[in-house]
């Protein structure tokens, strides 16, 4: 809705528009009446209307003075002066102002202030719609672009460059001029990318954020520095230098650098961590080092989030890491089984830092780091409550999509929480094997509507018989177990996977959207997208 705003020192003129327009008929909202320019022009500052409907002669700033102030904020914003003033030099002062309408108060019928914001509604959803048609168009352009670039800079990496010179011209049209200079390549990566592609809902949506931001910032840099997409997650930002030993480029660079870093994760709550090459004076040396850059997997592995660093050659660990892997499964089966939360980390932080010390290969890291993860998947399981919703496939695809360590740590603490959850219910629950085979069916069945009539026809017990007893044993009823199974289950869809709320709502068995939020709201105290927006912080 169109917000409006009332400014008139006749107080019963105020009140009797106030009541009388039938606002939100109108599709419009009376955001405030104020008795001078002076109070308006505070409240636009805070709230900018889109129809002013002010007087002229007020003590502090007139109607006039209003409008000029308010214009100056906000050029689309729709005026009509209401005045006892009807001489001719007041409406020509208006007119002047662009000012849509003049109404007399003495001759005001409200009929004719209803068309009147009628006709400002009808001209500014037209106006509206213009602004929406150009953004469509100016955004597919820009995307268009994007597409172009990250061909040139795949072609630039991955094909032969037959002609320097008319790949310098090529690149000067992406506006990257190199002519008589040299080049500095920085990779640029997007930090915990899991949470990042959750949050953006899609990959288009992610990357065409990030690039906007690049794009302000590196345009408003003097050296002319552009950004090209390489994929979702990575990109490369070119630094054009003069050459010779004057400027140290590096030093410049990490200057654009860490304000690139500051500013989007200020817009976006998105972290960034670059690897800085080597200057290049031709396009082949370029294609040299954009290479090498795209190999730097490893150096990227170990890098701490919004992290810089030269590129330099990996050395990794020749030792087995699967030698040590008794000791770590022992370790941690003992949090799972005997510690709680506050055990989790010190165990965590030593064996991440054991790999981050020896720097064994990236793939020889997730392989382990999988294998202990399946193991206390099954010993969990032995236990006849942990829900195996997960795959090895599907967590063996996770585990490659993560690029560093500090994600894969973040991800093994995450399982950890909800493991943990599982541990506690199966140490506090009865050891009566109808309400752990209870337990356990539920696990199982999950994704549809579960009726404690079905659990004890499944058991051969009287539903009322197994109620009573599911209550005595477990200090909640079986409705209450369920509901909370599913909500933590939808607690694990929601950070783990970019499923939208009504996809897990389906996922979990339910027919009603709105019971689902109002269940998981009453068990987790928010709704699932306020979930999912925190969970990121919480991780």
């Amino acid at each position: 809705m169109y917000k409006v705003m009332l400014v008139d020192d006749d107080y019963p003129v105020l009140e009797f528009l106030a009541n009388t327009i039938p606002w939100e008929k109108l599709g419009l909202t009376l955001t405030g009446t104020y008795e001078n320019g002076a109070v308006a022009l505070e409240a636009a500052q805070k709230m900018m209307p889109d129809i002013v409907v002010t007087d002229i002669g007020m003590p502090r700033m007139n109607g006039l003075e209003l409008i000029r102030a308010l214009k100056e904020l906000e050029p689309r914003t729709r005026f009509a002066i209401l005045s006892c003033h009807s001489e001719f030099h007041y409406a020509q002062q208006a007119m002047k102002l662009s000012v849509q309408d003049y109404l007399v108060k003495d001759t005001l019928d409200p009929e004719d202030m209803e068309k009147l914001l009628a006709q400002f509604k009808a001209s500014l959803d037209e106006e509206t719609k213009g602004v929406e048609r150009q953004n469509r168009m100016r955004q597919m352009i820009d995307r268009n672009r994007e597409r172009h670039k990250e061909t040139f800079l795949r072609g630039t990496i991955h094909e032969p460059i037959l002609d320097g010179q008319a790949w310098l011209q090529e690149a000067e049209a992406f506006g990257l001029r190199l002519q008589d200079r040299v080049c500095l390549p920085v990779a640029c990566y997007i930090d915990d990318q899991r949470l990042a592609r959750q949050r953006f809902v899609t990959d288009d949506v992610l990357r065409f954020a990030v690039n906007n931001i690049l794009e302000e910032i590196l345009g408003a840099d003097e050296r002319g520095a552009v950004n090209f997409t390489y994929d979702v997650l990575r990109s490369f930002i070119l630094i054009p230098a003069p050459g010779g030993i004057k400027t140290n480029p590096y030093d410049e660079a990490v200057k654009l650098l860490a304000r690139v870093q500051s500013t989007v994760y200020a817009a976006l709550k998105l972290k960034l961590s670059f690897i800085i090459g080597r200057t290049c004076g031709e396009p082949s040396g370029l294609k040299q080092e954009l290479t090498g850059l795209l190999g730097a997997s490893g150096q990227r592995f170990y890098m701490r989030q919004q992290s810089m660093e030269k590129r330099e050659q990996m050395t990794f660990s020749e030792a087995d890491l699967f030698s040590c892997y008794d000791e770590a499964a022992s370790g941690f089966r003992g949090v799972l089984l005997e510690g709680g939360a506050a055990t989790v980390q010190p165990v965590l932080a030593y064996w991440t830092g054991y790999l981050r010390a020896e720097k064994f290969r990236p793939e020889t890291v997730k392989d382990w780091v999988l294998k202990l993860v399946l193991d206390l998947k099954l010993k969990l399981q032995s236990m006849q409550l942990f829900r195996n919703h997960y795959s090895v496939e599907i967590l063996h695809k996770e585990l490659l999509e993560m690029d560093t360590l500090d994600e894969i740590e973040a991800w093994v603490n995450g399982f950890f929480e909800s493991s943990l959850t599982a541990a506690r219910d199966a140490k506090v629950l009865s050891k009566r094997t109808e309400v752990l085979d209870a337990c356990h069916y539920v696990s199982q069945h999950l994704n549809r509507k579960i009726s404690l009539d079905e659990v004890a026809e499944h058991l051969y017990m009287n539903p009322s018989y197994f109620s009573r007893l599911f209550k005595k044993e477990t200090g909640e009823t079986f409705i209450e177990f369920v509901n909370r199974a599913k909500v933590n289950r939808a607690k694990e869809l929601l950070d783990g996977t970019n499923l939208s709320v009504a996809k897990i709502c389906e996922a979990l068995g339910y027919d009603n959207h709105s019971y689902f939020i109002k269940m998981f709201k009453a068990a987790a105290g928010v709704t699932p997208q306020e979930y999912r927006g925190t969970a990121p912080v919480k991780a």
